[in-house]
């Protein structure tokens, strides 16, 4: 190659290229090359005064590459014109002369390493860009993931407290109106006709119990609203808790005789008094004892404890009744929370009175908490008060709980004489209250505590059963499975028999729930006499006086 055949060929050459001999010297170079050196035109005709490497370097590099037939790869670094250097990749190759006489000649390309340097650089930041590109893009997407987490637990959250709500709704209105329902029932049948005195004294203990039952279960809620607006108010003096404890054991020895519990005291006469409200610690400690009492079956026992420990004074209450869960262990003493609060349920209430007794302890400046083993294992119930330091004159005039009233007149017809009618609750006094009320309408009149005893009444019946009243909130099974058994039951057994929803559950959803498990009739409690019989003597087509 000559060198104007070179110039012809490096001209093309984005890289810069020059042409030597094997002694360095230089026979042409490309604009490329003059750039990289940052001159117009090149003076120098000698490779070694263009580079700081040492000549005998240069001369080695050249030597291998006019001994190589490959490619040979190198570094040199070039003088600029600003006194700064260069250095580059060399790929040098030797070419043919182009005459006899002529030399050999080596043809060098050369890469800028500062260039390739500096694109390194820039791909680095590039790639750092990307790369913060990327995470921002990942922290985006865990916090869009975070919102969306907590979107959806708040989503949850609201959906639990409306189900609670929901539920304390239903189980508040069932509460309400199983009482009142006897309390009506009862008040009717003395205002249609005079009883006898067994009738009438039964009638009067039923009121008078169910008036009491209602009257608590609206003082536990006036208790709780004042508690969570701050405004009860306690008539605060010295209390001796003996005498507390010892009144309240004999207000709740009925109830713990007529389920044959033992209940004992194991009462410290010195423990010393604690400053407070009598009424409002006699209301703990009666919820405690009444509680213990409740879920403790026939035979168990119950013990309530006081004795002084150090500057507290503690009070324990212990059954062996069904214990609790370890689950439910730690929401014992929350609003409306009950270990079981479905319709299948075995024990009522709103789930108030140990939520109610943790907020009085609290309120006097002391401590509740719970333990158990587990479920049928029984449970203890510790509350621990500080000892009275100091004696203050505060009175309150004494709280008067309002009462409610009200009668109505009540006509029994049409008749029901010939009807066999099936009553299921699980309420002793809402049967005798049925079953009273239909017999004096002429109808005869089975009652059964569950529903299944009136499986066993149907399947036994020597004579058909005409209607089945059932409640729909029983324990083990409810109103609903009752009915699911009765209908898969033969038509000669009662499979087919007019049935009337009967219930305390008295919303629009419950009313429809029953409609469609198959009642033809549904019914809410409190429920007039008259109202009742007109729908047994529809469904039996007894719709004119007899």
């Amino acid at each position: 190659m000559t060198p104007e055949q070179f110039l012809e060929f490096a001209r093309l050459l984005p890289e810069p290229s020059l042409l030597v001999t094997g002694e360095g010297q230089i026979v042409a170079v490309n604009a490329a090359f003059t750039k990289l050196l940052g001159r117009s035109t090149l003076q120098e005709k000698q490779l070694f005064a263009l580079v700081t490497n040492a000549p005998g370097t240069v001369k080695q590099y050249l030597r291998s590459c006019s001994r190589s037939r490959n490619m040979v790869f190198g570094s040199l670094t070039f003088h600029t014109s600003d006194d700064q250097s260069c250095l580059c990749r060399c790929e040098g190759a030797v070419l043919r002369p182009w005459s006899p006489d002529s030399p050999a000649l080596i043809f060098l390309r050369l890469k800028s390493r500062e260039s390739a340097s500096r694109r390194f650089v820039l791909l680095n930041k590039k790639i750092d860009e990307l790369a913060k590109e990327v995470r921002e893009r990942q922290r985006a997407e865990e916090e869009r993931s975070q919102l969306l987490v907590r979107e959806q637990m708040a989503r949850a959250e609201a959906e639990r407290l409306n189900r609670l709500k929901d539920e304390f709704l239903a189980t508040l209105s069932h509460e309400l109106r199983t009482p009142l329902n006897a309390i009506l029932g009862w008040s009717h049948v003395l205002l249609a006709r005079k009883p006898d005195e067994t009738t009438m004294n039964r009638a009067i203990e039923t009121i008078e119990r169910n008036a009491r039952s209602q009257s608590k279960l609206i003082d536990d809620l006036l208790d709780i609203s004042r508690i969570i607006t701050g405004k009860i108010r306690l008539n605060v003096q010295t209390v001796e808790l003996l005498a507390v404890i010892e009144s309240v054991i004999d207000t709740v020895q009925p109830a713990a005789d007529a389920k044959d519990i033992r209940l004992q005291s194991v009462l410290d006469p010195s423990a010393g008094p604690v400053l407070g409200d009598t009424e409002r610690l006699q209301q703990l400690v009666w919820n405690l004892l009444s509680n213990a009492i409740k879920f403790t079956p026939k035979g168990g026992r119950v013990q309530i404890g006081l004795k002084r420990i150090n500057s507290h004074v503690e009070i324990s209450v212990t059954d062996t009744g069904q214990g609790i869960s370890a689950e439910f262990l730690p929401f014992v003493f929350d609003l409306f929370r009950q270990a079981d609060s479905s319709i299948t349920r075995a024990f009522g209430g709103l789930g108030l009175g140990l939520a109610i007794v943790r907020q009085l302890v609290e309120l006097h400046g002391g401590t509740v908490h719970v333990e158990s083993p587990g479920e049928g294992q029984g449970a203890t119930f510790t509350v621990n008060l500080p000892v009275m330091i100091i004696t203050p004159m505060i009175h309150e005039a004494e709280r008067v709980h309002p009462a409610v009233g009200g009668t109505r007149s009540f006509d029994f017809s049409p008749r029901l004489d010939g009807l066999k009618i099936l009553i299921v609750d699980d309420e002793a006094d809402a049967r005798d209250l049925l079953t009273y009320t239909l017999e004096m309408c002429g109808a005869e009149v089975i009652a059964a505590n569950s529903a299944t005893a009136a499986i066993a009444v149907l399947t036994q019946a020597s004579s058909s059963i005409h209607v089945l009243i059932s409640d729909i909130g029983m324990p083990d099974k409810d109103g609903y499975e009752l009915l699911r058994q009765v209908r898969a039951l033969p038509p000669e057994q009662g499979g087919r028999i007019p049935a009337v929803a009967l219930t305390a559950y008295a919303r629009t959803e419950d009313r429809r729930a029953a409609l469609l498990a198959g009642f033809q009739s549904h019914v809410a409690k409190p429920v007039e006499a008259a109202e009742l019989v007109a729908v047994i003597a529809n469904l039996t087509g007894r719709v004119g006086r007899s």
